[in-house]
């Protein structure tokens, strides 16, 4: 017998994926994906601008509200564009990467899920990778505009406690809502046609959170502040930066705990979406 260590030979060992390794077959798939939408010049720019329409005519609706009734639950116009900016620019970014997951009913009722289970890879994190919604850039250049007026208009009181708190929510926000995702599309697999159900939840959640949470009801403020927590997403933390007293129910320091409900959310998300893939039995074909 030949021993390996004096004549050099070295035993095969296969080289270990790194991150950028595991990752590319997800990059290209998006690359691909970009590059398509971007071939059409012409539908992608109408994309574009009516992405932007409607995030404008949301916008105006909140200002055709606030013209009519100057202060709703102890703010006024240019309180609730903060309120606005922050919530809608955290949603229009999640969406932008999670907003595609909607298309899972599609799947599920065409049976074309099973193609999923062939790959390699997190049915989940396939789903998300699977597509990119470019138009919703649009979307989330008029949550900046607002959030960048609305931070001129206010007499706000910077200090690095303040700046943190801004980011923070940004970023905690935008989790919560891409969890919301999640969870609506796990309900998917045991709801026939549930998109109905689910975007309620979503879509109404997303208008909710650019709203001022004073005026609800309890059953609202329980099922839009803790369970789903959109309130959270902006108007809480809003109320922290601008020094506001808070409602029954909302208390101002939960502001603070935006990183917290952006756990839960995606908890409560990834419960439903487990809890769905194995009730999941096939598409059937």
């Amino acid at each position: 017998m030949v021993d390996s260590s004096r004549t050099g030979a070295t035993a095969y060992r296969p080289r270990r994926l790194g991150l950028a390794d595991r990752s590319r077959p997800y990059r290209v798939v998006l690359a691909s994906r970009m590059r398509s939408q971007r071939s059409y010049r012409l539908n992608f720019g109408i994309d574009l601008f009516s992405s932007f329409v409607v995030g404008f005519v949301e916008l105006a609706e909140v200002w055709l509200l606030f013209h009519n009734a100057p202060v709703i639950g102890g703010m006024d116009f240019r309180q609730i564009l903060l309120v606005f900016g922050i919530g809608d620019l955290s949603w229009s970014l999640a969406s932008l990467v999670f907003g595609h997951v909607d298309n899972l009913a599609t799947y599920l009722r065409l049976g074309t899920l099973d193609v999923f289970y062939l790959r390699p890879q997190p049915l989940l994190l396939q789903l998300v990778t699977s597509d990119i919604s470019l138009r919703r850039l649009t979307r989330a250049a008029v949550g900046l505009g607002a959030l960048v007026v609305g931070l001129r208009a206010n007499d706000i009181a910077w200090s690095p406690t303040h700046v943190a708190l801004l980011l923070m929510t940004l970023v905690s926000a935008a989790i919560t809502y891409a969890g919301t995702y999640v969870w609506a599309a796990g309900v998917q697999f045991f709801v026939v046609a549930g998109s109905e159900l689910t975007n309620s939840v979503v879509y109404g959640g997303r208008y909710a959170a650019t709203q001022v949470a004073a005026v609800w009801s309890a059953p609202l403020t329980v099922l839009f502040g803790y369970v789903f927590p959109m309130a959270m997403t902006a108007y809480v933390p809003t109320l922290v930066l601008l020094g506001l007293p808070a409602p029954a129910g909302l208390p101002a320091w939960l502001g603070w705990c935006t990183p917290v409900f952006a756990v839960w959310m995606w908890v409560f998300g990834l419960v439903m979406w487990r809890s769905g893939v194995r009730h999941y039995q096939g598409g059937g074909g």
